[in-house]
């Protein structure tokens, strides 16, 4: 008779040094470094998403530091710089290196916002981009690249190219793939489920507020890896106005939600890891959910 041979589940956050989740507690007095967060983070969590390197290209330093400071069973997966995603940036994000490939700006303004075109430009940011996290690989902690595609990224085939092209910049690493237009899903979902597929990419599982477009993502998994988004559900905060980027999140599941979703989390059999991200990274919103999620699957083992 064959069994199905259980996941391996890891839970965590995405960021551990938000200025809200500082603020709320959830770090001991002497907490007050770097170092020492990253280390209290790991103490109760075995996975982290890094989502700074979405606004600049990681350093490589910090790479080092990274897996320097965490244990050997820790994983970091690492959200794609903006250029890569098709977002627009702004002009001074960019290295020096990658702006003298550019055209001369015809405004001298650092926060104008472009988007980089497939060429020498953002070849050379995916080339940075793999090249900063060496350290993370060598230490066999880097786990995903977070390729979260913009709301205006619909499925049309220049699209489902640009996905293959990002998949050649990056041989050799495992990217992860969330889409934000429901386009891709729907009656398209089995096309898009086979494109992730055959690139072998992670297919992102997202819970998020319900709304017109926005995707609502099945539950399966397209590699030998799975992962689980959980934005939240406050739909007011999501479309809103904010003084700060956590507000968008603040949203804190309650242990009925959190039970429904360890149960559509176990099962995905097919998978040999589960990594489960908590999104609502607002105050210690995240860190609470994820504890509990973590107790829930574990109890289910």
């Amino acid at each position: 008779m064959m069994t199905h041979r259980r996941p391996r589940f890891r839970v965590g956050t995405a960021s551990w040094t938000d200025p809200s989740l500082l603020d709320s507690g959830f770090y001991p007095p002497t907490a007050t470094s770097a170092e020492a967060r990253l280390r209290f983070y790991a103490e109760h969590f075995d996975t982290v998403e890094v989502d700074s390197t979405f606004y600049a290209l990681p350093a490589e330093r910090n790479a080092y530091l990274w897996a320097r400071r965490t244990p050997d069973d820790f994983v970091f997966h690492i959200k794609a710089f903006a250029a890569l995603t098709q977002h627009p940036v702004e002009y001074r994000q960019l290295p020096r290196v990658v702006r003298q490939l550019l055209p001369p700006s015809p405004q001298a303004d650092e926060r104008e916002r472009l988007k980089l075109p497939p060429g020498d430009a953002l070849s050379l940011c995916f080339s940075m981009f793999a090249a900063a996290l060496a350290p993370l690989r060598q230490a066999g902690k880097l786990g995903c690249l977070l390729f979260q595609f913009p709301p205006w990224f619909i499925a049309r085939e220049e699209h489902e190219q640009y996905i293959r092209w990002c998949r050649e910049r990056l041989d050799g690493l495992q990217l992860a793939v969330e889409f934000r237009h429901r386009s891709w899903f729907g009656t398209q979902a089995e096309r898009t489920l086979a494109l992730l597929r055959e690139q072998q990419l992670v297919h992102v599982i997202v819970d998020a507020p319900q709304a017109p477009t926005l995707p609502q993502t099945p539950f399966v998994t397209t590699s030998p890896t799975a992962y689980v988004r959980l934005h939240g559900r406050n739909r007011e905060a999501w479309f809103g106005r904010h003084e700060t980027a956590s507000e968008r999140f603040r949203y804190l599941y309650n242990d009925a939600e959190l039970t429904e979703l360890a149960t559509r989390i176990q099962s995905l059999h097919e998978a040999k890891e589960v990594h489960v991200i908590f999104n609502n990274c607002y105050r210690d919103y995240g860190v609470r959910n994820a504890l509990t999620m973590a107790r829930l699957l574990t109890e289910s083992q």
